[in-house]
Parts: C-alpha cells; sequence; structure tokens
C-alpha cells in the first residue's frame, strides 16, 4: 500500500526525467532516493517519436529504481498547458466560482467540457478586488501522459503545472510571504521557458517557446554541426575552450529571451502599476551557460541568482554531493512533492476525477485484504471455540435453579394459553409507511408552503375588505386577520388509523355534523395512504362573523386564487368539515406565523389541490420555527381550527374523485 508520507516527484522533461523520492518525517522533508533520466536525444530532436522515449526513460526509472509503497505527483509542461490571470470584482465568496467559471470559459481557448481545469485565488489586505488563476490541460494531453505512466504501473494522484510546481517549491524553500521583495523565477527548459512572477502575495505565470532546443539550433547553424553534436556542445560549453565562440553563436537567442522577460514585465506592470520586482532567479540545465546570468543582469538591471541547493531539503549518505549538484532540475519535482504533503501555497490539481478514484481504490486494496484475513481468523474463532463450551457444557451437571426457572415457565404459558392472550396479534403496516415517509420528506416542506400561503394571501384580501371600510374589514382593524398557532401531522395508512370523529366530525361551531358516521368524503379517502393536517388560527372576530370571513376570504382563495404547480401529491379537504370555529379564545396572544411560498391550486369540483413536492430550501427560513414578536389580540377573538388531507396516492386518489 502507498505510504502517506513517502512521495516520489516527478518531471517529465524533453531532456531528461527529473524524480524525486521524498519521506516527510514529522513536517521535515528528507530526501530518500532521486534520479535524473536524460533522454539519448532530446525529445525536440527532429524525427525523434516523443512518446516512445518517454516510455524508455520511464521504464528505465521503474526498474531501477522503487516507485512501489510511495505516492506519486507528476507535472504538465508549461507549453502544454494554460495559465490565465484575471481580477475579479468583491463579490461574497459564494459566488466566486460562478464568475470564475465565466471567466474560464472566456480564458480557456477549449471547450470546458474538453479540459481538466482548476483555480486559485489571490487576496490582497490592501484592496478589495480578488485576483484569480485559471490552470488547464487539455483532457487529451493529460490522457497521453497516463497512458504512459499506466503502462510502467505508475498511477499519480496530483498533476500540476510545472510553472506552479516551480512557484511552490522556492516558496517553501525560500518562505516567500507578502513582504518578499518581488521575485521572477526563470525556469528555461528544452523547448520552452516558464516565468513565474512573485510578488505582493500573487503570483502570475507565462510561458513563451524559447528554450534549450533553440540554442542547439543556433548552434548548428554557426558551427555546421549534426543536431546531437551541437547539444553536446551546448551542454560542456563551460568547460570548452571555445566557450567565447559559443556564446557569441547563441547570443541572439539570447536576446530573443531578453526580449520575452521585459515584453512580459511590461505587460505585468501595466496590470499592477505598484509592482516592485527585485530579483531574478534561474532554474534549469539552460541556465549554466557560460555569460548568461551576466547577460541577464545587464539587459534587465535585476539581481540574477542560480539555484544551487535547497535550504530545506538535504540528502544524507554518499550520495549528498551528487544530489546538490543536480537540485538545480530538482525545483519542479520538489514542489510537486510539496503539494503532495500539503505544504504548497499553490494547490492546482488538474488530475481527472476518475483516476483520482482508482488511485484511492489501489492504496485501499491491501487494507481490505487485512481486513479480510483478520475476518477469517475471527471466524475460525468463533466457529473453534463454541464447540469447546458446548463439550464442556454437556458435560457439566445443571443446577436446580435451572430445573425451577423451567418449570415456572411452563406453567405462565400454560396460563396465559388458557386466559386466551397468546392469539395472533394483527400486523400493522404504519411503521413501515411511516419508514417510506423518508423518501417523500419533502412533502412536509410542501405543506408548510402551503399553510405559509394561505396565511399571506389571506392577509392580503383581509387588507383589501379593510382599505374598502366594509363590515368585516372595520371589525379587523389594524390586528393580523389570520394567526397560525398549531401545525399538527399525522400519518394515516388505513380506515383503521383514524375513527369517524377523527374525520373532521364537529366539536361546535360552523358546518358542523356532529355526526359519528363516516361521510362520503371520508370514505372516499379512508383506504389512501395521507397526511393528515390540522392547524388553528385565531382571527380577530366574533363567531357571529367567523362565516362571512370563511366565505368571502378563505374558501375563494381555496378554490380559485392558489397557482397551479405540477401535481405530486394531493391536498382533499370535506367542506362540511374542515372548518371548526371556538369562541373561547378570546384575549388570546398570538406568537407564530408562517412565511411566504408557492402555493398550490384548488379544483373547484372536487376541493382537491394538486401540489409539486419538494421546494427549495431557501423557502424553508420563512416557514419554521414560525416564531415571531408577540402581539396583543383583540378580546373579541375566535380560534379556528381547519383539517385537510395530504393524500400520497394520487392514482387511486384521481379515481375516487371520478
Amino acid at each position: 500500500m502507498a505510504s502517506s508520507n513517502v512521495c516520489w516527484g516527478i518531471e517529465m522533461g524533453y531532456g531528461a526525467i527529473k524524480a524525486l523520492k521524498v519521506e516527510n518525517d514529522g513536517g521535515t522533508l528528507k530526501v530518500v532516493d532521486f534520479a535524473v533520466i536524460n533522454h539519448p536525444r532530446v525529445l525536440s530532436t527532429p524525427e525523434l517519436d516523443q512518446n516512445d522515449a518517454m516510455r524508455v526513460a520511464l521504464g528505465t526509472l521503474v526498474s531501477k529504481h522503487d516507485l512501489t509503497n510511495a505516492r506519486v505527483a507528476i507535472s504538465i509542461p508549461g507549453h502544454a498547458s494554460f495559465a490565465r490571470f484575471a481580477t475579479l470584482p468583491p463579490v461574497e465568496p459564494k459566488k466566486v466560482p460562478d464568475i470564475v467559471k465565466f471567466e474560464a470559459v472566456q480564458q480557456i481557448p477549449f471547450p470546458l467540457e474538453e479540459v481538466e481545469w482548476d483555480y486559485q485565488t489571490f487576496v490582497s489586505p490592501d484592496s478589495p478586488d480578488i485576483e484569480v488563476g485559471i490552470f488547464a490541460v487539455t483532457r487529451q494531453k493529460i490522457a497521453e501522459q497516463l497512458a504512459m505512466l499506466n503502462d510502467v504501473g505508475l498511477t499519480p494522484e496530483l498533476a500540476t503545472l510545472s510553472p506552479v510546481a516551480a512557484y511552490n517549491s522556492l516558496a517553501v524553500d525560500l518562505g516567500f510571504t507578502e513582504e518578499t521583495p518581488g521575485t521572477i523565477i526563470l525556469d528555461i527548459g528544452t523547448v520552452a521557458t516558464d516565468m513565474i512572477i512573485a510578488e505582493a502575495g500573487r503570483v502570475w505565470v507565462r510561458s513563451f517557446p524559447i528554450g534549450g532546443h533553440q540554442f542547439t539550433e543556433a548552434l548548428v547553424s554557426a558551427f555546421k554541426l549534426s543536431y546531437s553534436k551541437a547539444e553536446k556542445l551546448k551542454r560542456e560549453s563551460d568547460q570548452s575552450k571555445h566557450a567565447r565562440h559559443v556564446f557569441q553563436a547563441m547570443r541572439p537567442v539570447f536576446s530573443d529571451i531578453v526580449g520575452e522577460i521585459q515584453r512580459s514585465i511590461g505587460f505585468y506592470q501595466s496590470v499592477h502599476a505598484d509592482a516592485d520586482l527585485k530579483r531574478l532567479i534561474g532554474l534549469g540545465s539552460t541556465f549554466r551557460l557560460p555569460g548568461l546570468r551576466k547577460y541577464l543582469k545587464q539587459q534587465l538591471q535585476l539581481d540574477v541568482y542560480r539555484m544551487e541547493q535547497f535550504k530545506k531539503l538535504n540528502m544524507e549518505g554518499p550520495r549528498a554531493g551528487e544530489f546538490q549538484a543536480a537540485s538545480v532540475n530538482m525545483a519542479t519535482a520538489y514542489g510537486c512533492v510539496n503539494q503532495v504533503f500539503d505544504r504548497a501555497p499553490l494547490r492546482a490539481n488538474l488530475m481527472p476525477v476518475a483516476v483520482l478514484k482508482e488511485a484511492m481504490w489501489k492504496r485501499k486494496v491491501p487494507y481490505f485484504a487485512v481486513g479480510a484475513g483478520l475476518a477469517a481468523a475471527a471466524a475460525g474463532a468463533m466457529f473453534i471455540r463454541p464447540l469447546i463450551d458446548s463439550t464442556a457444557f454437556q458435560g457439566a451437571e445443571r443446577p436446580p435453579v435451572i430445573r425451577n426457572v423451567i418449570n415456572d415457565a411452563n406453567s405462565l404459558a400454560t396460563a396465559a394459553r388458557d386466559a386466551q392472550v397468546t392469539t395472533d396479534a394483527s400486523g400493522s403496516m404504519q411503521a413501515a409507511g411511516i419508514v417510506d415517509l423518508v423518501d417523500n420528506r419533502a412533502l412536509y416542506a410542501s405543506i408548510l408552503s402551503d399553510t405559509s400561503n394561505l396565511i399571506s394571501m389571506v392577509d392580503e384580501s383581509a387588507q383589501a375588505l379593510i382599505d374598502s371600510d366594509s363590515p368585516i374589514g372595520r371589525q379587523l382593524g389594524d390586528a393580523d386577520p389570520f394567526k397560525l398557532i398549531s401545525l399538527e401531522t399525522e400519518f394515516l395508512d388505513s380506515p383503521a388509523a383514524e375513527n369517524n370523529n377523527q374525520f373532521g366530525g364537529g366539536r361546535g361551531g360552523f358546518n358542523d355534523t356532529n355526526s359519528n358516521q363516516p361521510s362520503q368524503f371520508q370514505q372516499s379517502i379512508g383506504n389512501l395512504r395521507r397526511v393528515k393536517v390540522t392547524a388553528q388560527f385565531d382571527v380577530p372576530l366574533p363567531t357571529s362573523t367567523l362565516g362571512g370571513f370563511r366565505d368571502d376570504i378563505v374558501m375563494p382563495i381555496l378554490d380559485n386564487k392558489l397557482p397551479p404547480l405540477q401535481p405530486n401529491y394531493a391536498i382533499q379537504y370535506d367542506p362540511a368539515s374542515f372548518w371548526v370555529a371556538d369562541e373561547s379564545a378570546g384575549g388570546r396572544t398570538n406568537t407564530t406565523r408562517g412565511g411566504g411560498a408557492k402555493a398550490p391550486v384548488r379544483d373547484p369540483r372536487t376541493q382537491t389541490t394538486s401540489r409539486g413536492g419538494g421546494t427549495d430550501s431557501s423557502d424553508l427560513k420563512g416557514l419554521a420555527p414560525f416564531n415571531f414578536p408577540e402581539q396583543e389580540t383583540p378580546a373579541q377573538t375566535a380560534r379556528v381550527t381547519m383539517t385537510w388531507y395530504a393524500v400520497l396516492d394520487l392514482n387511486a386518489a384521481s379515481e375516487g374523485d371520478e
């Protein structure tokens, strides 16, 4: 299984594969192994199959070094990926992802479904603006690299951009902060150069197509050499007696690099007028070319340094000196390792989600094997132990107390049978029905929404009566016309679940049937699964006026005024018993009130409400727990109980209505 504290960082470069194995020992990183595997010919060599050459180098890495039981992180060349930067307006943090996605569509020159992308924001305490870096690679490119790694049995868990990894290595090793002097990191590769600007806590990246290949081509043209011999001359130029001539031949390429750097600095400073760049740090073997550092310093007027060794990463043992010499080429691999160990300030990961899941599964498979072995051992112990205990038990003599308990139990069982209390009880499916409601839990949010809309629309209609100076309006006065006192629900799955009086039989007041026989309405829903909803409201009117309030305000809303939604359940009520009033509520204080949400539609023929299942979670904030400041109601207040049913069996309900 892959160790969580050991990681291989791998840079698949055009000149060589650079790999670094690091162990995280309590926060201190230690180099365990490293490798620089040069390609026989650089991959920019004309007519060379780059993929085959890369597979050969990866095979060499795997055969000569132990990559098992370690995490793996890789880098993607900057010239084969995209890094774009934009400034976002000041917005709430939750809105940033949506704005970044919009920017990604504008900045990435491919449809988003054809790329793997990630982003990171940069916030300065001195500015309200939010800067964002968007990093992307085409899925085809990442698939090619993963296929080559898969051929040698490697599945990485992280893939980041080479310039991002290069920045992470120096940011961690040199301790970059917002106070660090403005720094340019220049990583000159074989076919391209990555330029990273780190300044005032933000990062900016650009890659341009000038690298070691262009220097080699300059030597081929100047000295009429083959590409391979020119490449060898370039690598050994610092030891050659013709170093000055070699520099003169490569001088035009130096000028091209300086021109691209100056162009990049100019653009960056046009966006960040306060930018103050102080130094340049060079990475890569090309930075060993004689005269390059001096030329850059003269042309750019910056302090120019070359990465010679890391401050926070070292290797012990006989290869320590060899690792120090290779440090100039290990920055990208070091940055990959830092990101795996959660030490990197930039965290762009472009690994496809499917590959990440595969890598996680491979790491867990050994745990499953160990667990299976432990389970088998435990099962064996559980099988053998009962046999031993059974043998010992059968050979033992029963104590007298056991016989006494058995005799008492037999006597009690006989008495229970004689009393006829052991007959089978009829089963109830109510519990199963309640569990089934978990799948329809949005129903309760809709019930709250119905109640809220009823309150809201009754209030509006009542206010219209008050404004028109009608008799009921004058009696309502300034009081809230419809205050919710309580709301109760009860799940019912059969006729037996609700007796006749519970179907809405009267307790005195309007439309009180006072009958113990179920009505035609009660019989129509008696076999349907339903939720009984009982709501109590305080109405600041005497009982003599409630009939008009109900008929002029409540009933028109129930029958005609609620907007339609697609049906997912039905609300049904019995006009003869859904409204029951009690005048004894006079002088009560109302403390609850419903919020607003979408309301159902009523069918005047069947008094049926079709309601869409579920509400948006934001609607619930206005629906529960109905806790509002208390207000005293007028002395003449009646308490009205309204009863309706949310019926779940829609098909059966429709047939019953017909």
